[in-house]
């Protein structure tokens, strides 16, 4: 693309650079404050397309983590407490 053709796109469709995107991704990484701003973009706080969707492309992958954590807790926790199950077992059957 060339220079007359960069300036001719509004700044509505602007791309971003590959130095934007790893900014915004180490501000949304930020605990609090990230997640804020995640909402702020995603939601409509910026005019420029681009960051807006990668917010919410952002939003949607936290979105997916968060749901397999849950499982694999609810997993885990379920596991942990059959283990627990079969060890009470096991003692009482060796104490007699």
């Amino acid at each position: 693309m060339d220079y007359q053709n960069e300036q001719q796109i509004p700044n509505e469709y602007k791309p971003i650079s590959m130095w934007g995107y790893f900014g915004y991704e180490i501000l949304f990484s930020i605990p609090l404050v990230g997640f804020i701003m995640l909402l702020i973009f995603a939601f409509g706080g910026t005019p420029n397309k681009n960051v807006k969707n990668f917010a919410r492309s952002y939003f949607c992958f936290l979105i997916v983590i968060v749901v397999v954590a849950i499982i694999l807790a609810a997993t885990v926790f379920a596991g942990g407490s059959s283990l627990i199950s079969q060890t009470d077992d096991l003692c009482y059957l060796l104490k007699q």
